[in-house]
């Protein structure tokens, strides 16, 4: 970021300087108006009415469906963290129960990485730049891909993360069943009450007060998440860059997975992680087994969202569909990056699939449009 750049993002509107402490504060407030939306949006559902709800979601049920739903939402609002938070509030009102909903977050896992792999086709003019970016890019997807390949079934099959997080989830709150108090539902309880308030005072109700609530829930939680982004990369940016270069130069896989998650939950963004790694590939000043384990630790980081969100709907079925994000992210880590072997077939398919992009340009171009397009859509419409 340059100076120019750093002094007009640390100005308020009004011309002053945003002290570190005003913007922590800030960042504080769009939490709470993000809960707030995640609780409006939970409400809304509810009182939209069942009928409603099955023909909106219908077909869903199948869990290839599931996924590629879960991929295509990410892909349209370019965040994992919105699309996750509503498939925990579809959880919480029961729209969606929690065995549909883990297909749903491993897609949505998987389409967070189209921010990067679009960032990296900004390198495609200059060979050897454009070769290491879509390389550093697309090591994200195929480690997501491999990861959904093998837990997908292996969930169809035996239920291992939704029975896992289940567990976890009975652990920690101490109910399976019914809602438990949690403090950051109550806190939000108030202004959420007062937007109902509100609806309900111009004439609004039925499926009208179910529509608007979730309306303003998907405008609070799209503009807490789109500021909280804002303000914490401000607060941090000139600190990931060194870090990551510092920390990365010790040649620790596991210290830079904890840098990914740490400056990724920092951010409030896997998308700013990933992102800035693919310029410092390009120049080559990363290589790709460097970035690799921060992209893993970017997965895991990205997850504390939907366990904010689900803590805020006092929920057990949604906290056990949060903690299967998280489950999910840190069992892919466990399974390929321990053993070499393993570690290494998403360096060798990125690094094969940049060669041949290098080489002809419009493969990289076809491989974005279909890995987070066109397959998904055809296989919604094929699955519904």
């Amino acid at each position: 970021m340059t100076d120019e750049g750093s002094a007009l993002g640390s100005r308020d509107p009004s011309g002053g300087e945003w002290s570190t402490a005003a913007r922590a504060a800030l960042v504080v407030a769009l939490l709470y108006l993000f809960l707030t939306g995640v609780e409006l949006l939970s409400g809304g559902f509810k009182t939209m009415g069942a009928g409603f709800v099955d023909g909106l979601f219908e077909g869903v049920s199948n869990p290839v469906a599931g996924l590629f739903v879960g991929l295509l939402a990410t892909v349209l609002v370019q965040s994992s963290s919105v699309s996750t938070s509503v498939i925990v509030g579809l959880v919480a009102s029961g729209v969606v129960g929690a065995d549909e909903a883990v297909p749903m977050i491993m897609g949505a896992n998987l389409g967070t990485t189209v921010t990067n792999t679009l960032a990296s086709l900004g390198h495609m003019r200059r060979d050897m730049e454009f070769r290491r970016a879509f390389a550093a890019a697309t090591v994200h997807d195929f480690f997501n891909i491999l990861a959904v390949i093998v837990f997908l079934p292996l969930e169809l099959a035996t239920g291992y993360l939704s029975s896992t997080a289940g567990w976890i989830t009975e652990q920690v709150i101490g109910s399976s069943g019914a809602e438990f108090n949690s403090p950051l539902k109550a806190a939000v309880k108030m202004p959420a009450g007062w937007v109902k308030d509100l609806l309900s005072g111009v004439g609004a109700g039925g499926n009208w007060m179910g529509g608007l609530m979730i309306l303003i829930g998907l405008v609070f939680i799209f503009l807490a998440l789109a500021y909280i982004t804002r303000n914490m990369r401000l607060l941090v940016a000139d600190r990931v860059e060194a870090a990551i270069n510092r920390t990365l130069g010790a040649g620790s896989g596991l210290v830079a997975i904890l840098l990914g998650a740490i400056i990724t939950v920092s951010v409030q963004s896997s998308s700013i992680t990933t992102s800035v790694l693919v310029p410092l590939a390009a120049s080559g000043v990363l290589t790709l087994e460097n970035i690799y384990p921060v992209t893993l630790g970017a997965n895991v980081g990205t997850t504390v969202t939907a366990l904010l969100a689900a803590l805020a709907t006092g929920n057990p079925a949604a906290v056990t569909v949060a903690v299967v994000h998280t489950l999910f992210n840190v069992s892919g880590i466990a399974l390929f990056y321990p053993i070499r072997a393993l570690r290494r077939i998403p360096l060798r398919l990125a690094a094969g699939l940049a060669d041949v992009a290098a080489e002809r340009r419009s493969t990289a171009i076809v491989y974005a449009l279909g890995m987070f397009v066109v397959i998904p859509l055809i296989g919604v419409m094929v699955l519904r």
